[in-house]
């Protein structure tokens, strides 16, 4: 690019000195003592200790929870025991599932 008198090298300067200031800017916005250019895992270590994170990750888990325990209570509805309201663990509710899907298709084979 040619430049042909003073003012568009003014001009020139001044875009120069415009963009320079965006990318100080930029790294400004980092804090005190941070530094800009952080590792992917150090920008996900830093995000997961906010508490709007971790908020949001316990009201996900107990939605999770609570999906899991209502399948295992209607797991549990469908499962023959004797006496009817005896209390099984979610490791008694799936064995218990199991052998009674084996006999189901034992039923169904005979």
């Amino acid at each position: 690019m040619m430049v042909n008198n003073s003012t568009d090298c003014r001009e020139i300067l001044q875009i120069i000195t415009s963009c320079n200031n965006v990318v100080n800017k930029r790294r400004d916005k980092a804090g005190p003592g941070e530094v800009s250019s952080l590792s992917r895992e150090e920008r996900r270590r830093r995000r997961r200790a906010t508490q709007k994170y971790r908020t949001a990750h316990a009201t996900r888990e107990r939605i999770r929870v609570e999906a899991f325990n209502v399948a295992f209570a209607e797991l549990r509805k469908l499962l023959p025991t004797l006496p009817p309201d005896k209390k099984l663990s979610k490791i008694e509710i799936l064995r218990l599932a199991i052998c009674y899907i084996a006999y189901l298709n034992h039923v169904l084979d005979a």
